[in-house]
């Protein structure tokens, strides 16, 4: 059934058109990434970020810091970044160590640099649907729509999940799409039935395999953006990643669908990418490169 979106293809499609806009750009892009502790998964996802960077012709710094270290030291590099004339992104990798406010050091990004997208301002200028660095996980999503369905609009998308990190950007974004949005929740009455009735279905809840077949409208086009550990059946003692909708069953009624890992997971860094050399032109006064818009 070839109704997989192959989020590793369009990602690195994506990144292609990256190093293009890098190519033609007066300047080289510079991000930054900030990680602390050593956490195995933030680990892997920095030094990702860091290869694909690099390959897109853009330049990368780096600054770990141990487990142990202190609200003010962390604040301290991020101030340090912001007064870097040469440094266009700054990403804190997350989740921090728990002893540490998460929100504080956000907050201490420059919002010129934030090319994660999660600052107050960059959040304010979505909602207000002014020019800025939208939130990666949904940018990609929206990308993977439009790679399965072209454009977008009259769709009616159901973002399930109404986190401040993924669900209610994406239901932004996919309003200045021109979609019809719904945002569903635990607390939403009838909520198979809503969201059966999506052409694009978002699932962003946490919940593994939490989205049934029966939730799905034929022929829907399904974005699972969770990403959950499970306990694997065929490895005792192992786990293996799942997303909120049941994968297996729902692919056989769904016109497309992101499969868990492969999915929106690749998009994340690509769009990441996009954005620092978006925030290098906005920066720098340089028009945005036609060939990363959406």
């Amino acid at each position: 059934m070839d109704n997989l979106i192959d989020g590793k293809a369009v990602a690195a499609q994506t990144r292609d058109t990256v190093a293009k806009a890098v190519a033609a750009l007066p300047i080289t892009p510079t991000l930054a990434v900030v990680l602390v502790g050593d956490d195995p998964a933030s680990q892997v996802y920095v030094r990702n970020k860091i290869k694909f960077t690099e390959e897109t012709g853009m330049r990368s710094l780096e600054h770990r810091l141990p487990a142990t270290a202190t609200q003010e030291e962390v604040v301290a590099i991020v101030r340090a970044l912001n007064a870097d004339a040469e440094v266009d992104g700054i990403l804190v990798q997350l989740p921090l160590p728990d002893h540490l406010d998460s929100n504080a050091v956000i907050a201490e990004i420059d919002p010129s640099k934030d090319v994660d997208g999660l600052t107050e301002v960059s959040a304010g200028r979505l909602v207000l649907g002014q020019p800025g660095l939208r939130p990666c996980t949904p940018t990609g999503s929206v990308i993977l729509a439009k790679a399965a369905l072209g454009d977008l609009t009259s769709k009616h998308c159901v973002v399930l999940g109404r986190s401040i990190l993924v669900g209610k950007p994406a239901a932004l974004m996919f309003l200045e799409q021109n979609c019809t949005v719904t945002i569903a929740h635990s607390r939403t009455e009838n909520l198979p039935v809503v969201c059966r009735s999506a052409d694009i279905l978002v699932a962003a809840v946490g919940r593994p395999k939490m989205v049934k077949s029966e939730w799905v409208k034929a022929g829907a086009c399904v974005i699972d953006i969770g990403i959950n550990r499970v306990p694997s059946v065929k490895r005792p003692g192992q786990f293996r990643l799942v997303g909120d909708v049941d994968y297996r069953k729902a692919r056989s009624v769904a016109g497309a669908i992101t499969p868990v890992p492969g999915g929106v997971g690749p998009m994340t860094i690509a769009c990441l990418l996009r954005n620092t050399v978006l925030a290098a032109c906005d920066r720098r006064e340089i028009d945005r490169p036609e060939i990363l818009k959406i």
